[in-house]
């Protein structure tokens, strides 16, 4: 998100986290004000290969809820942000995934995340706007709940439905570039669309 009106629409329909992307090289960066937004909806910054002092003051300056580690953060780096942040704040960490992906790579992370995200593999960290192989994830051996991200809109809903039936611990669906009109800035009717759908598969009628 980068525009304060769009954000207010977007907050409008209660999504459960809104990302603000803090890395200077992409087209959605935010630096700008956060309008007011309802309390339910966790602001989470978006960092690649940050310094963790720079992620500390961001999340002071915006009064973020939620980090997302999107670069080749460590275990120890995340381990430092933890202790090095004054409030509790989610850590989400992002794993890349194509055709193929090891999954042991996920152990060592897993006392220091409270989410990973899985996203599509591709030349800009985040924001590719295409979808991995989501039969990959059948071999998730983790109880760690996670981001389902990579390329959704709402062609990819039934998809999507299809992997909530499992026995996998989706805690969230990271949607993005399907629903923007340019870089940050959001279809709010294509976006409403999105929202009630999740909201039927999670809420069956």
């Amino acid at each position: 998100m980068k525009y304060p009106e769009n954000i207010l629409e977007l907050g409008a329909l209660l999504p459960d986290y809104m990302g603000f992307i803090f890395w200077e090289k992409s087209a959605r960066y935010f630096d700008g004000v956060i309008p007011k937004l309802p309390q339910s909806i966790k602001k989470t910054g978006v960092f690649v290969n940050e310094s963790f002092e720079n992620i500390v003051q961001k999340v002071a300056q915006y009064d973020l809820q939620a980090v997302q580690l999107h670069g080749k953060e460590s275990v120890e780096f995340c381990a430092q942000l933890r202790k090095s942040l004054l409030k509790e704040i989610e850590i989400i960490k992002v794993f890349s995934i194509l055709d193929t992906f090891d999954f042991a790579v996920l152990e060592p992370f897993e006392m220091v995340c409270d989410y990973f995200l899985f996203d599509t593999k591709g030349k800009l960290p985040g924001g590719n706007g295409s979808t991995f192989d989501w039969k990959v994830l059948q071999q998730y051996p983790s109880s760690k709940p996670f981001f389902l991200s990579g390329g959704i809109g709402l062609d990819e809903m039934d998809a999507v439905n299809e992997i909530l039936k499992t026995n996998l611990p989706v805690h969230a669906i990271d949607v993005n570039s399907k629903f923007e009109i340019e870089p940050g800035l959001k279809n709010i009717s294509l976006s409403r669309d999105a929202v009630q759908c999740i909201s039927t598969f999670n809420h069956p009628q």
